[in-house]
Parts: structure tokens; C-alpha cells; sequence
């Protein structure tokens, strides 16, 4: 087709070319980031020394005691700092609990511990302690890491009156360094003395590695008549993504469930919310996230799956899960973009999915995101190279409420100036029909800064 008179050609035609160039322009987000401005200091952390809290931060919430569980924090030495890094739970007789962890194939000797015993006949309906500590991964370990474990849990259980198998582990930090259990046990008189039902952000504190800030989050909901609570904490900040999204998550009602109930509800949640954040695109070993019901509220016990006395619960449930999520997001290590990616119109919802991650995990879509370049040429390719179904011709996206491309081409109404104002925000929202069906799915993630790269740099040191 013969293009019209130079004269003839309208705004509209100028406004696809300055779309088109954007889009395919490799060094914009270089060039912008070399000439924008470093942002004020952020205040210090209170986890590992020489970290900034996050500009995405959010308050710790006031979180009431739970019935059935105490809880208490130790510094037990496995950071050279001062800090916590010992965090032990203490829950009432008949405590349900379920799990679900890392699809890593080098597991940790905590996650084997809390796995094999979750998974044997009639378990999770007695669990007592929760022991967790922080510096210190014990993976990759082999026997050595499995004995430390073990005998972790036998102290523990000397020291509540129950059975090891009634001990649920959890550990995060170093990889390949054996767990020094001795430093626990050695902890274990002051710990006993220190249980408070009200230490849940001392808790979230504990746990923290690389994270700038605690995270928890709490709701009530209603069973059969009956108020019951739901309270939980999680860290992470780094090697998050999903299959478990090192992440780590306790939640604790005192709602009365039986462990294959709390087992299935855990299954049908952790899809749309731990498994549906991604900060780096790499899986820890450790990941894990144990939901605990303490039966001490008063509402009657719940043992079928399909129980309709659930459906507040079920919500309530959701909500905690997703906002732990949000924040291990908001806490990726050097972000300063929240970002939520929703694809539309695919072919199946597991192909709405690997769409969406494929767009979220991106190197060059997430740098484009810190130089606060609307760069949607890189969309396109995150949505190409996946392999999934895409109709070219009809492949939208959106920034927000801003038009980047239509129907397969640049938006005849692309303002370069509106996207950029949009780009600034601490929240974005990008949205992607890739016209292969009515599927849909949504991950969130950050943005990838110098300072992820200098914060994991450093992390040994």
C-alpha cells in the first residue's frame, strides 16, 4: 500500500511511530535510569544491618492473641548481630495443622521433618511447637542437617510433653551450613519463661532475613454463629517465586478444623495468592507455609471439606493468605514497584498463568518498570517467547487505564506523556488480552533495581 502525502499524514500516524520506537528502543530504561535523580535515604531496617526499609513498606497490624497459642522469641546467635532470630510457638492440646512446601528438589532438613510427618497416617491432629529460626537454612546438608533436626525437635518436645512428631521445623538463611541446634536448645529455659499470647510482630520480627519489614496480617470471621480469628506472619524478600513462592509463612486460627479440611483449604488458596507472586523468578528450598487451628474458639468442629459453615472462613482465609503475599512483593529486595499483571482472553487458565509469570519474571520488563519506562514492546516479547496461545491481531495492553496497543498494533490514541505520568506511581497495574480465549490469571511482582543486585551481592557478608 502507497503511503499518502508527507503533508497528509496525521497526529495519529506520528503518535504509532513514537509508540513503535518506544517500544522497540533497547537503551531507554538505561538512559533514563543514568539520568534520574537518587531518592533520599530510606530509614534503617530492623533486620540485617545496611538494609533500607522498603518504600513499598506497610504497618504491621495490631494483631489480638489467638486462643491456643503462645509464642516467644530468643536471639539464639545465628547472626553476628544483635537480634532475634529464634521464634518457638506454642500451641494447646489438639491442634490441627497442614501444610505446603517447596516443589524444590533440594529440599531442607526442616521442610523433610514437617513433610513426613504432615504426611503419615493421622498427621497434623496433634501438633504442639512450631520452632523457627532464622540465619540458617540447614539444606542441603545431608544426614548431618537431618540429625541436627531431629534432635531439635526432641528437645523441644522434652520441653511441651509430646511426641517429635508433634514439632513442626521451619528454618531460613545460608544455604549448605548445618544447623547448630545446640544454640537452641541452649535457649530453650528462656524461651519457656518468655511464651506471651501477644508477640506476633516480636514473631515477624524474628523470622526476618533480607526482609526490611515485618510482615502479619489478622481478620475475624464468623463459623456457625461462632467469632473465631485468623492471624498469621511471613518473610521473604528475595528468591521468591512461585511453587512455594526464602519464604516462609505461619497462620494460626482458633477455629476447630480437621487437618485434611485445613489441608484442602490451604491446596485451594495458596494457588491465587503464595503461588502468584514472583520478586526474582527463583525458588527457595526452604519455602513453606503452615496453617495451625487451635479448636480453643468455641465454634463446633469442622471435619468435612464441603461444609457450607466454611464460607466465611474460607474468605477470611483468602484475605490473610493474599496480604501476607502482597507484602513478601512489596519487601523484594531493592523494590520500588508494585506491580500486578492480569492476562485476559487465553487459552486455558494454566496458560493464563505461565503468560502472566512469563511477563513478571522478565529481566527487561522488570528493569523497564524501575527507570519508570512504560516500555510495552517488552510485554510483547514476554507474551511471545512463552509459546502459549496468542492471536497476534488481537493482542491488547494496558498500563493502568492507558491504551498502549490495540487489535494486534500501536493505539492510534497513545499518549507517551499520560503513560509516563502513569509509570511514577509506587503501584502499577498492567493488563494483557492475548485474544486466545476467556481464561484468565493475575501475579504479582516488583521491579528489579541496582540495589537487588548490591543486597545480594552482599548477602554473605
Amino acid at each position: 500500500m502507497s503511503r499518502g502525502p508527507e503533508a497528509g499524514r496525521g497526529s495519529a500516524g506520528q503518535k504509532i511511530e513514537q509508540a513503535l520506537e518506544k517500544a522497540l528502543d533497547p537503551l531507554a530504561t538505561a538512559l533514563k535510569r543514568a539520568t534520574t535523580p537518587t531518592r533520599p535515604a530510606a530509614p534503617a531496617a530492623p533486620g540485617k544491618p545496611g538494609l533500607e526499609i522498603s518504600p513499598l513498606a506497610v504497618p504491621f497490624p495490631v494483631i489480638p492473641p489467638i486462643a491456643g497459642v503462645e509464642i516467644a522469641t530468643a536471639r539464639a546467635g545465628f547472626y553476628k548481630h544483635e537480634r532475634d532470630d529464634l521464634v518457638v510457638f506454642s500451641f494447646a492440646r489438639g491442634t490441627s495443622c497442614a501444610g505446603v512446601f517447596t516443589r524444590h528438589k533440594v529440599g531442607s532438613a526442616p521442610v523433610d521433618w514437617c513433610r513426613r510427618h504432615l504426611d503419615a497416617p493421622d498427621g497434623g491432629s496433634e501438633v504442639r511447637a512450631l520452632v523457627v529460626n532464622a540465619g540458617c537454612a540447614n539444606a542441603f546438608t545431608g544426614k548431618a542437617g537431618a540429625d541436627a533436626a531431629r534432635r531439635t525437635a526432641s528437645e523441644v518436645a522434652k520441653r511441651f510433653g509430646c511426641r517429635q512428631r508433634d514439632v513442626m521445623l521451619a528454618s531460613t538463611g545460608v544455604i549448605g551450613v548445618v544447623l547448630d541446634d545446640r544454640k537452641i536448645a541452649a535457649r530453650l529455659n528462656d524461651i519457656e519463661a518468655r511464651l506471651d499470647p501477644d508477640a506476633w510482630l516480636k514473631a515477624g520480627l524474628g523470622i526476618m532475613t533480607t526482609d526490611t519489614f515485618p510482615k502479619g496480617s489478622f481478620a475475624e470471621c464468623e463459623i456457625d454463629g461462632h467469632k473465631v480469628r485468623i492471624a498469621g506472619i511471613a518473610k521473604g524478600s528475595g528468591m521468591i517465586a512461585p511453587d512455594m513462592a526464602t519464604m516462609l509463612a505461619f497462620i494460626v486460627t482458633d477455629a476447630d478444623i480437621h487437618p485434611n479440611v485445613l489441608r484442602a483449604m490451604l491446596g485451594l488458596h495458596v494457588r491465587t495468592t503464595f503461588n502468584s507472586v514472583t520478586v526474582d523468578g527463583d525458588t527457595s528450598t526452604n519455602d513453606t507455609c503452615l496453617l495451625f487451628a487451635t479448636g480453643a474458639s468455641g465454634a463446633p468442629r469442622i471435619g468435612r471439606v464441603g461444609d457450607r459453615r466454611l464460607k466465611d472462613f474460607s474468605r477470611a482465609l483468602d484475605r490473610v493468605m493474599l496480604d501476607l503475599a502482597h507484602q513478601l512483593v512489596r519487601d523484594g529486595e531493592g523494590a520500588t514497584k508494585f506491580v500486578k499483571i492480569t492476562v485476559d482472553g487465553a487459552a486455558s487458565p494454566a496458560s493464563a498463568r505461565k503468560l502472566a509469570k512469563s511477563i513478571a519474571d522478565s529481566p527487561l520488563v522488570k528493569t523497564a518498570l524501575a527507570g519508570e519506562d512504560a516500555n510495552w514492546g517488552r510485554v510483547v516479547m514476554a507474551v511471545g517467547k512463552t509459546e502459549e496461545p496468542v492471536d497476534r491481531d488481537r493482542l491488547a495492553i494496558r498500563f493502568g487505564p492507558h491504551v498502549a496497543a490495540i487489535e494486534g498494533a500501536p493505539s492510534p490514541h497513545y499518549d507517551e506523556a499520560k503513560m509516563s505520568a502513569y509509570m511514577k506511581n509506587a503501584e502499577i497495574d498492567i493488563t494483557v488480552d492475548v485474544g486466545a480465549g476467556r481464561a484468565s490469571a493475575t501475579v504479582w511482582t516488583c521491579d528489579l533495581t541496582k540495589r537487588y543486585v548490591e543486597i545480594n551481592g552482599e548477602y554473605r557478608s
